[in-house]
């Protein structure tokens, strides 16, 4: 065992790295969750989340694998700030807070109704509101204790 192995005692957690990813992990499913329900609702309520370039229609079950997939960017980004910036907590907000504004963008571009096109957006802030403020909360916790 090196003797300059991090063993996380100065965080209360085996390894901050591991604790940060777990709670993405968390935030994660319930993004996904929270997605999946609301945009279950929006087409309960006669969103169709028809796209008419090529006409299809965006399913249930593809905002979910959407918001999972971009959910887990967010958590390896965490990771990286975590890692490699003195100040991951604000610097973690500033870039989701900024890739969150750009991913509002595509939904005006579609061509969609506009029930789709609010639909979309407020999916896209129920996932942020999420997943930004539960890994800036856990960046702040490790990244204050990491040993900066």
């Amino acid at each position: 065992m090196s003797s300059t192995q991090h063993t996380g005692t100065r965080t209360g957690h085996a390894h901050p790295i591991r604790g940060l990813a777990g709670i993405g992990l968390a935030a994660t499913l319930a993004a996904t969750a929270a997605t999946t329900v609301a945009a279950a609702l929006a087409r309960a309520l006669g969103v169709d989340f028809e796209i008419p370039d090529g006409g299809e229609t965006i399913p249930v079950a593809g905002v979910a694998v959407v918001t999972g997939f971009f959910s887990v960017v967010g958590v390896v980004i965490a990771v990286g700030l975590l890692r490699w910036s003195a100040r991951p907590a604000e610097r973690f907000v500033a870039t989701a807070a900024s890739l969150t504004a750009v991913s509002l963008i595509p939904p005006f571009l579609a061509g969609a109704d506009p029930a789709t096109v609010a639909a979309l957006v407020a999916l896209h802030l129920v996932a942020a509101a999420v997943m930004i403020p539960a890994l800036a909360r856990a960046l702040r916790t490790r990244g204050a204790t990491a040993g900066r």
